[in-house]
């Protein structure tokens, strides 16, 4: 595999564990934001740390988002709700 199929699994990897976790595509929360890092660092780790194939940069992807999203659920987790103090938007 070349680096372009590894980016587009990556990617929709990426997108299809915000998407399980949310509506939106972008990170909103430390789980979100926590699963999207783990898994574009696990497949580049996973890609040079192996011989160089998309099958390492794959099982690197899906490993670090699981870490990644249950680090920032411990986050979220640990963070206090947040109080509507009024305003505009009620």
């Amino acid at each position: 595999m070349n680096i372009l199929t590894i980016s587009t699994l990556t990617l929709t990897t990426t997108l299809l564990l915000t998407a399980c976790t949310g509506t939106e595509a972008v990170p909103s929360n430390a789980t979100q934001t926590g699963a999207v890092t783990g898994a574009v660092a696990g497949s580049v780790i996973g890609y040079n740390a192996g011989d160089h194939s998309g099958k390492d940069a794959v099982l690197g992807a899906v490993a670090g988002a699981a870490v990644g999203g249950l680090i920032g659920n411990a986050v979220d987790n640990s963070n206090p709700e947040p109080v509507n103090t009024g305003g505009w938007h009620e």
